[in-house]
């Protein structure tokens, strides 16, 4: 379940994804089988190869991709979440959803 963020910020992601444009979103999100985990960011791009790219560039798994179109995206949780996105400059993702 998604929670804590507004309709407005996810036109936005989705905007940017379709661009081809690697686009972040955090959100809320509880379910039982991560224990301990209250958040999840997707990362998105419709260029599929510059997705893949992110992710070797990152440590992460390309296969573990969602590639759902129109708009494929990677699921950052835990500690990665936070080390990408304080990586990425991103620390009003982090202060917002207490990581």
């Amino acid at each position: 379940m998604a929670f804590g963020i507004k309709r407005q910020e996810l036109t936005e992601w989705k905007e940017r994804v379709s661009r081809g444009d690697l686009a972040y979103l955090t959100h809320f999100w509880i379910d039982n089988r991560f224990p301990g985990i209250t958040s999840v960011t997707k990362v998105g791009c419709s260029d599929l190869k510059r997705l893949e790219d992110w992710c070797r560039e990152h440590g992460l798994d390309p296969r573990y991709i969602h590639r759902r179109q129109p708009f494929p995206h990677f699921d950052l949780l835990g500690k990665k979440q936070k080390e990408i996105l304080s990586h990425e400059g991103l620390t009003d993702h982090i202060q917002r959803f207490h990581l």
